[in-house]
């Protein structure tokens, strides 16, 4: 499925101006965002494989962190409650539930109130 990148670009730059610096499309469905503390946002939705999706926060080269909601079936995490759908909570191997939306332009928003809200402290 084709999503509308160019939709969340403008969102993302709009509703979230106070922690985006930039957002790059950088294919047909996927987006990076440059937030303001340097970090970055990878989102990507798979053209092969329907409903499959990941929203990635990457700041390991800033405190080693990542935030990442993802519905790839692992093995590994099919005890968490909502697999496959799971969230790393700041590391690769700390996985818990995830209820992020499953509309990606919901989904993206819920992700970037939860990043604001790591950086800023605001809601």
């Amino acid at each position: 499925m084709i999503i509308d990148v160019r939709r969340l670009k403008e969102m993302a730059e709009i509703e979230f101006s106070d922690i985006v610096e930039d957002v790059i499309i950088t294919d047909i469905n996927e987006l990076r965002i440059i937030l303001i503390d340097g970090s970055f946002v990878d989102i990507w939705y798979s053209l092969k494989l329907e409903g499959r999706y990941s929203y990635h926060w990457e700041r390991k080269h800033i405190d080693g962190s990542i935030f990442r909601h993802n519905n790839a079936p692992h093995v590994r995490w099919q005890e968490v409650k909502t697999f496959p759908k799971h969230f790393h909570n700041g590391d690769e191997d700390r996985v818990i539930d995830s209820d992020i939306n499953d509309e990606p332009e919901e989904a993206l928003k819920e992700f970037l109130l939860f990043i604001r809200k790591k950086l800023t402290g605001k809601k």
